[in-house]
């Protein structure tokens, strides 16, 4: 299994668990920032799930063109049931090859996404490619491990199980890309001119250390590499993680922060 890989039961645990405490906050902030902007065309890359899909759907004047993309269409087929989102087109397609004509968007967007693409200087060509002139591109990418204290918990409780051989996805992909010079150096050498990088640290709340510990070791690959470790651990694994999340936040509703960028390119 890669780390792309969000099939089976991961994507509606994925949505449910790790949409609210991940990504609500971050939509509501994107979709801000691309309405005070809109273009007549926007392309969004790695849509996953659709949560930030439906923010910027419900924040964009009507008839404004929405194409959402993603490589995994069982993470699409959750996204196009949700509230928004009806008159949007979404498509199956690789972020490194999208399928679209050059300068076919006014914008391209992309919420905690970049990170999964392997070759990340071609995906930027070809973002720029399918930018007109003047277009905008904004995307997000999550800061170390250590500065989200809810992660943070979870990586040092997966070691504590497995300290022979932690599992890495969390560390090694979504929190694995967050050097703002390397970012801003790589834009620039696929043709974008204005960059900025923004860190924001917003409000990062659960309603239950359980929602935590589901949503990490069940609804992203890091389950993959539980169960390569211990086939029959999952739940066993689940529960440990719960604790420490629980031990370090208390009982009931999990309240902590998380850190982010946010990339604006143009």
């Amino acid at each position: 299994m890669a780390d792309q890989d969000f099939v089976g039961s991961i994507p509606e645990i994925y949505d449910r668990c790790l949409g609210p405490l991940l990504f609500e906050p971050y939509a509501r902030d994107l979709a801000a920032r691309l309405a005070a902007r809109p273009g007549r065309s926007v392309l969004e890359l790695a849509a996953g799930t659709g949560i930030a899909t439906a923010a910027v759907a419900g924040a964009l004047p009507a008839g404004t063109r929405i194409v959402a993309t993603d490589l995994n269409q069982p993470m699409l087929a959750v996204a196009a049931v949700r509230p928004h989102t009806s008159g949007v087109e979404f498509r199956t397609a690789d972020a490194q090859d999208p399928p679209f004509a050059d300068g076919d968007f006014d914008t391209v967007f992309c919420q905690f996404g970049v990170m999964f693409m392997p070759d990340k200087d071609r995906a930027y060509r070809e973002m720029r490619r399918v930018l007109a002139p003047g277009g905008t591109l904004v995307f997000s990418v999550w800061d170390r491990v250590e500065t989200s204290p809810i992660v943070d918990t979870v990586v040092s409780a997966l070691a504590r199980r497995f300290p022979a051989d932690p599992p890495g996805f969390i560390a090694r992909t979504p929190h694995g890309y967050h050097d703002p010079e390397a970012i801003r150096d790589a834009l620039g050498a696929a043709g974008f001119g204005e960059t900025s990088v923004e860190a924001l640290t917003l409000p990062s709340v659960a309603p239950s250390a359980r929602d935590v510990a589901v949503g990490f070791c069940q609804g992203t690959p890091t389950r993959h590499e539980i169960v390569a470790r211990d086939e029959t651990g999952l739940a066993a694994v689940t529960d440990a993680v719960e604790s420490a999340v629980a031990e370090r936040f208390g009982d009931g509703p999990v309240n902590s922060t998380m850190a982010a960028f946010i990339v604006t390119a143009r």
